[in-house]
């Protein structure tokens, strides 16, 4: 019981809110490339695979990330505790578990067309990688939504076999929005990381927060409006976008406090449902 208690720390399954952000880009690509008249099997089925994938792909991207920041771990409060850097897993086992947990992603992968399998895998060194953005630039937060909201073009790809501006679009503009969120999220840590040199965006925008943090989001709105236009959805979804825009601009910016870290994650969180609102408006754009 104690070695399944580290694993599910390790790899942060406690915390569903990790894979539900790399999840709820995945629906939306669905959703928008789905042919809702054609039945909901395949919906389903694949709504299933990309959820698998993104708690196995995300678990293993955790246990990677704590490999490679274990010494910084060590120095942040938040962080200490955490399995490998208390040193109550060895590295060993968890290069292990990643290894393990990639194979039977592979596995959720290949019920996919070959031209999904192959994008997927071409986006394996983002994954990766990320961790060690940190190190060289300030903005490691754009690395993680390049690759958290990749599933959003997969999922595109899964239905049509093909590539089009739609996916593309809202791909970036996806990319926006980690970018607001996960600035908000690294405000926690901004004191412990400015003492042991890492670098993050809440640290390069720390004087000036709300406004860069709106302008990602705005970008996003954008987007959301774009796809709206190429994908000729009814104006109920483009009225329903403005609840979007009232939690992002409203809700998580006008009272953010930064130097407040449990308001930071509460913020941060909410965006587990805002990926739901944008799902059911994409369906409201699709159905009615």
């Amino acid at each position: 019981m104690q070695n399944i208690k580290l694993f599910i720390e390790l790899t942060r399954l406690n915390r569903p809110i990790g894979y539900m952000l790399l999840f709820w880009p995945c629906l939306w690509g669905l959703s928008i490339a789905y042919d809702f008249s054609s039945g909901l099997e395949i919906f389903y089925f694949y709504s299933f695979l990309f959820l698998m994938g993104s708690i196995l792909m995300r678990s293993a991207g955790c246990i990677v990330n704590d490999i490679v920041d274990k010494n910084f771990d060590k120095k942040v409060e938040r962080t200490k505790n955490r399995p490998i850097a208390s040193g109550k897993i060895s590295i060993n086992l968890a290069i292990i578990y990643s290894i393990s947990l990639c194979g039977l992603a592979f596995l959720v992968l290949i019920n996919f067309n070959k031209f999904t399998i192959l994008m997927a895998i071409l986006s394996m060194p983002l994954a990766f990688t990320y961790p060690l953005m940190k190190r060289f630039t300030y903005w490691p937060q754009l690395f993680l939504g390049i690759t958290f909201n990749y599933g959003l073009v997969l999922a595109w790809i899964s239905i049509n076999n093909s590539i089009n501006l739609v996916p593309i679009i809202f791909y970036f503009g996806a990319i926006f929005w980690t970018l607001g969120y996960d600035t908000i999220y690294g405000y926690q840590d901004i004191k412990d990381d400015e003492i042991i040199g890492v670098k993050s965006t809440s640290i390069k925008f720390k004087n000036n927060p709300k406004i860069f943090i709106s302008l990602c989001y705005l970008f996003f709105i954008v987007a959301l409006i774009t796809v709206g236009i190429l994908m000729d959805f009814k104006i109920f979804y483009f009225i329903t976008l403005i609840i979007i825009f009232l939690h992002l601009i409203i809700y998580q910016i006008k009272n953010l406090n930064v130097v407040d870290p449990s308001q930071c994650l509460k913020k941060f969180k909410s965006n587990n449902f805002l990926g739901l609102v944008v799902f059911i408006n994409i369906l409201i754009g699709k159905i009615f």
